[in-house]
């Protein structure tokens, strides 16, 4: 599973992978974020890109903390915290990792979002506005593996020259 499929997916689809994912660990450091608008329509990837350029681009997960930061605007400002637990999904009944923004943030007091694990570091979420559920979202957090690869590879080799 990967967020090109997620995009892909029908909201019935979408609520099934929900429901049959664990709720995962709380991830640490940067996803990459992915909004679901229309899913399983033409509009879901243009209206994905729109959104990632202009207004979202993903969080920033502080498990030390117990909090994220959303990465906001083209050019990424951390702005917009939330407290971060697991517990009870209002979807659901079932565990899942709840990011809070009712204590936090004046901007997004009304906000809580629920997420599951549906790949190794590849998450779905789902948006609630008061206590109606409104979009998903996708985090992938895939790459900071690779960059830390990329990385280790880089000091290797400067340490050996």
């Amino acid at each position: 599973m990967d967020v090109a499929q997620m995009l892909k997916m029908s909201q019935a689809e979408l609520d099934d992978l929900f429901r049959a994912s664990p709720a995962g660990t709380i991830p640490k450091g940067e996803g990459d974020g992915t909004a679901i608008v229309a899913p399983g329509t033409e509009l879901s990837e243009v209206a994905a890109r729109v959104v990632n350029l202009l207004a979202w681009r993903g969080k920033v997960f502080d498990p030390a903390s117990g909090t994220l930061r959303n990465r906001i605007l083209p050019f990424g400002a951390r702005a917009i915290v939330a407290k971060v637990s697991q517990d009870v999904s209002w979807f659901d009944g079932k565990q899942c990792t709840v990011l809070d923004y009712s204590k936090t943030s004046r901007v997004a007091h009304r906000v809580r979002d629920e997420m599951r694990e549906v790949a190794p570091n590849i998450y779905l979420g789902i948006v609630f506005w008061g206590e109606e559920k409104t979009i998903n979202f996708a985090l992938d957090f895939t790459h900071l593996q690779t960059r830390v690869s990329l990385w280790r590879r880089l000091l290797q080799r400067l340490h050996l020259a």
